[in-house]
């Protein structure tokens, strides 16, 4: 019996980013994030979650709340072709970034 969650496989990796985007931007980032989401979860094996969302009344209105099996298949993520196009297709519609690392405690991806 454990006292703990399981230690025999590794953590989740969840992070939240948040993006400010350029007047205008919206639409064309929001094409280029779905699609990234899109692929990540049918492409990549180790993504559990991709979640899209929009925040009112922010400078930072696009959230996203990703899930990985572990930190090695978020790393197969910043690797993905699919993302390297959308990062390099965004970088002109972003104003501004913040990634926050999180602990996942409990949820229907853990």
């Amino acid at each position: 019996m454990s006292d703990g969650p399981e230690t025999d496989r590794a953590a989740p990796y969840v992070i939240l980013v948040e993006f400010a985007l350029a007047v205008g931007a919206d639409a064309a980032f929001e094409a280029l994030i779905l699609e990234n989401a899109r692929r990540s979860l049918s492409d990549e094996p180790g993504c559990r979650v991709f979640d899209v969302c929009a925040k009112a009344d922010d400078a930072y209105s696009i959230v996203l709340y990703e899930v990985y099996a572990d930190r090695a298949a978020f790393d197969a993520h910043l690797a993905a072709p699919h993302f390297k196009a959308f990062d390099e297709a965004s970088a002109a519609l972003v104003t501004g970034k913040r990634v926050t690392e999180l602990t996942l405690l409990t949820g229907a991806s853990g």
